[in-house]
């Protein structure tokens, strides 16, 4: 609002080669741009991406299970990820052996 009723000001006192001048002075200290709707965004995108790890996993171990009824699901392999990978528990998936 006080921007607003500044650029009203400068509009009534100043032609309009001043005012291009005015406003190009204060420009650099306006306040900047709210980083709110970015860090929503982000946000809303990790979850999802957490979301939908949860949901392949739980498919991943019904499959199994359908598959190999009574027995303990076996690590799932990273999907996006080629390289060496930490194993928990001494635990080695076949594909790596």
């Amino acid at each position: 609002m006080a921007s607003y009723l500044w650029r009203k000001y400068a509009d009534y006192l100043h032609s309009r080669w001043e005012k291009t001048l005015l406003w190009d002075m204060i420009e650099p200290y306006r306040r900047p741009k709210s980083f709110t709707p970015l860090v929503a965004i982000y946000i809303c995108g990790f979850y999802t991406g957490v979301i939908g790890a949860a949901v392949q996993e739980q498919l991943y171990k019904e499959k199994f299970w359908e598959d190999h009824p009574g027995e303990n699901v076996p690590l799932m392999k990273p999907i996006f990820y080629r390289g060496p990978w930490r194993v928990m528990r001494g635990e080695v998936p076949p594909f790596l052996k």
